[in-house]
């Protein structure tokens, strides 16, 4: 229920709710809200948004990945409607974190680019509306696990964001065992309990996760719960346990090291779902999961080790295999089992899909992701989205993509996966993605014409966004 303690600062609660309601009146709103979400069941779901992270695009066996053991993710492809056109908002961590948690675009949240790993950093601006606020208005317990990545000072960490408990590290990524963040020096101990140091010596972070997840499960409330359960895996450090080192043992490197990471989040995975069964909440239970963008093949995974499959690009590049991801929802009984569907469909489409299975309302203000709920119930429903827009950095070139039907158009590629050269002529890169899926050929020259329509609707955007 929202109230001015909990929340701090009134202009977020006015965007909300008009300034004229009262105090009493927020109460009786609030009520009616969590109410309402009865719609959906007589006891509004749980929701669970599983976020990995550098995940490539195939890489789960139910994504074609034969050379991978992930029986748990499988298992919940089968469980309910498994995506297989998902996009990330974008190709690096902190905008597509963002946007998932807001349903807008980075640019529209705040968040253009990675924010500052270091304490005292901004990040995501405490006048967005959180996913974790809209549900906690709607009389939900709110949890935020592990990854922030969102803003490292009072106002930008989780639990000014609309979190009631959040334990996890701020920055980018940590060490899995000593908790400290390595990018650059000095290091630095990155490990918070509700905007609190804390220290586990030795621990293993994923395992730490589920425990923290389940404690938060556990704890007995009349109040159905939201968690954010954002796993820093298989991102580098790659720190998979000893297990799964042995079952992958005749693989070469570097995919040997990033296999052992991708098993052992589906084990972590594994175990948290096993909770929710325990529990016997599991048909209560909407259960989402998202990789933020590409894998990566920076220097620290060793020469990289994830797949794309047949698609270019990797982490930072607007190719596909920088922002075409694996995604899946599950919720027994209410959505169908082990469907597949091809539509497009983004990251950005969570908040509202989520609030309307969960009978919530939004709030007014803008939000550009789209309620998909028809089209995961049924095939025969259209992809709500006639286009769909990327860029990433600043600076006078930034890159950028327009996707509108079959046509995709890019503004400054970089191809991070390297699969093909990019010449000076390549400024503007046009494919058609039925027929050239791969992105390898630049069509640009042949229909000067779709370049021109493309590249009005990304203007049109920027403009938007003002």
């Amino acid at each position: 229920m929202f109230s001015p303690t909990k929340y701090g600062k009134q202009k977020k609660m006015n965007k909300l709710f008009p300034r004229t309601v009262s105090c009493a009146a927020f109460a009786i709103l609030a009520l009616l809200l969590f109410i309402s979400s009865t719609t959906a069941s007589e006891q509004p779901p749980n929701v669970i948004l599983i976020y990995t992270d550098d995940q490539g695009t195939v890489d789960l066996n139910c994504y074609g990945a034969k050379d991978l053991i992930t029986p748990e993710l499988d298992k919940l492809a089968t469980q309910g409607v498994r995506f297989s056109q998902f996009y990330a908002a974008a190709p690096v961590c902190s905008p597509s974190r963002a946007a998932v948690l807001t349903g807008r675009f980075p640019q529209r949240a705040g968040v253009p680019g990675n924010v500052s790993s270091q304490p005292g950093g901004t990040g995501m601006p405490s006048s967005q509306i959180t996913m974790a606020e809209i549900f906690r208005s709607a009389g939900y317990r709110t949890a935020h696990i592990g990854k922030w990545h969102l803003g490292f000072n009072k106002d930008t960490m989780p639990n000014n964001q609309g979190f009631d408990y959040s334990f996890g590290h701020m920055g980018g990524c940590i060490d899995n065992y000593s908790h400290f963040f390595y990018w650059n020096g000095p290091n630095r101990h990155d490990l918070y309990r509700n905007g609190q140091e804390v220290w586990r010596d030795g621990q293993y972070f994923p395992e730490l996760m589920v425990e923290q997840a389940s404690q938060f499960i556990k704890q007995k409330s009349e109040k159905p719960f939201f968690m954010y359960f954002a796993m820093n895996i298989p991102h580098y450090p790659l720190q998979g346990t000893e297990k799964w080192r042995a079952a992958y043992k005749h693989i070469k490197e570097p995919r040997r090291r990033y296999a052992t990471m991708v098993s052992t989040m589906d084990e972590m995975i594994g175990k948290l779902l096993a909770q929710v069964e325990e529990l016997d909440i599991r048909k209560n239970t909407i259960i989402v999961y998202q990789s933020d963008h590409g894998h990566s093949q920076e220097v620290r995974t060793f020469g990289g080790g994830g797949s794309a499959g047949i698609y270019r690009g990797a982490k930072f590049s607007l190719f596909e295999g920088g922002i075409r991801g694996p995604a899946i929802i599950s919720w027994p009984g209410h959505i169908p089992t082990n469907q597949v569907r091809g539509q497009l469909a983004t990251a950005c489409d969570w908040l509202p899909t989520l609030a309307k299975l969960s009978g919530i309302q939004l709030p007014t203000h803008r939000i550009d992701g789209t309620d998909i709920s028809e089209l995961i119930r049924s095939n025969n429903i259209q992809s709500p989205h006639n286009a769909f827009h990327w860029q990433t950095g600043g600076g006078k070139n930034p890159a950028w993509a327009v996707r509108q039907g079959p046509w995709k158009l890019l503004g400054n590629p970089n191809d991070t996966s390297q699969k093909a050269p990019l010449t000076k002529a390549d400024k503007l890169f046009l494919v058609n993605l039925d027929e050239d899926p791969s992105e390898l050929t630049n069509l640009a020259a042949q229909h000067p014409e779709r370049v021109t329509t493309l590249q009005k609707l990304h203007e049109q955007w920027l403009l938007d966004l003002r």
